[in-house]
């Protein structure tokens, strides 16, 4: 039973540190950050808060640790994303060196009388429900909350992780006087922090970032596991670097994230990839390319017929919710509408089933439809 419970109380420590050394590699450094915290916070708990939360060193240092963890994880949100050894990661460092000094001192100089009466009227506690004040309690949940806002908002892996932390972190102060409750909670928050980290990395290596559709490198993948009949349709931009260079690189973004959620609505079940600059490619599993013909022909017509709204990014304000507020009819109306076309060439695996060739096939007829005078499929 004891070799169980010396394995309990250590695997914070193993899962934390290896969440830490995991986040340098993976860019993924305010994840590395929150583990960081939980791990200084699970320590001080094991070394600092062993003794009844009576004793006036050990009430402070809970106090502390209930009041800085939480506000310290929060702020996480806002600050920019920086490798934790820079010279970002080294002021934040300081500043939490900082802290350390002065709740240390605070903790070793706290006069038992002034505690007890400083516990008497701030920190107010509901009996024998939670040893943590109401007070907290109120501060722990507001913050949980607005973390929780923040990812129906934004939903970053690291905010994902701040949020994470933050509700491990009001459990074991809620529950403190349950046995074994901060190993419990951090091994669960730290488990819950690697498989986001993986989930992270996955999407760094698969999902193409600009428009949020998997990349080439996915394709790549699923064309090694594909049965002998599919269809492959390499789509390209018509005119994208003319396009680029009259109106910019912002708004040519904006074509290639509107022709990627135009090609997720394909009245076909497809999968659809970014091949690379202005190029996507249509995977469409156990069918012809003759059954799929229709299918591109109205997505073709669908991106042609689609009115494209150019921004003007220079007078356009840089907060997107200010300039969500001030985008109007009137706006709409004085900005230039312009129609894009795609090309498209299409290949199936009838007469070689080899992914590569069909590829190649696939290049081949989207050349084709661009020398015989674009927006059309070939």
């Amino acid at each position: 039973m004891s070799q169980h419970v010396d394995v309990l109380l250590l695997l914070p420590y193993i899962l934390l540190s290896l969440v830490m050394m995991l986040c340098q590699p993976f860019n993924q450094s305010k994840t590395g950050i929150s583990a960081m915290l939980m791990l200084l916070a699970y320590y001080l708990i094991q070394q600092n808060l062993q003794a009844p939360l009576s004793q006036s060193q050990t009430g402070v240092t809970y106090i502390l640790l209930a009041v800085l963890l939480p506000l310290n994880l929060f702020q996480l949100h806002f600050i920019p994303e920086r490798r934790l050894f820079s010279r970002f990661g080294l002021i934040y460092l300081s500043v939490l060196g900082l802290q350390l000094c002065w709740g240390w001192l605070l903790i070793n100089h706290v006069n038992p009388e002034n505690y007890t009466a400083t516990w008497q009227m701030y920190f107010y506690t509901i009996g024998e429900f939670s040893p943590l004040p109401l007070l907290l309690i109120i501060m722990i949940v507001a913050l949980a909350c607005a973390s929780a806002s923040i990812i129906l908002k934004r939903n970053q892996g690291y905010d994902q992780a701040t949020f994470i932390c933050l509700l491990f972190t009001g459990l074991t102060l809620f529950q403190f006087q349950q046995p074994y409750i901060s190993s419990i909670a951090f091994t669960a928050a730290s488990s819950l922090l690697l498989l986001n980290l993986i989930s992270c990395s996955h999407e760094l290596a698969f999902i193409d970032p600009l428009t949020g559709i998997p990349g080439r490198r996915a394709m790549e993948t699923e064309l090694k596991h594909l049965g002998r009949t599919y269809t492959l349709a390499m789509l390209d931009v018509d005119h994208f670097k003319k396009f680029n260079d009259k109106f910019g690189h912002k708004t040519g973004d904006d074509v290639l994230r509107l022709v990627a959620q135009l090609l997720l609505n394909i009245n076909i079940k497809a999968d659809v990839y970014r091949y690379g600059g202005e190029e996507f490619t249509i995977l469409i599993k156990g069918k012809t390319k003759n059954q799929c013909l229709d299918a591109l022909e109205e997505l073709r017509e669908a991106i042609a017929s689609y009115p494209m709204h150019i921004r003007d990014f220079e007078k356009r304000p840089s907060d997107d919710e200010d300039g969500k507020r001030k985008r109007g009819k009137t706006q709409r109306k004085q900005s230039e509408v312009v129609q894009i076309t795609v090309s498209i060439g299409v290949a199936d695996s009838l007469e070689d089933s080899r992914t590569a060739n069909v590829l190649k096939v696939a290049d081949k007829a989207l050349y084709k439809a661009k020398q015989n005078g674009r927006n059309q499929v070939v």
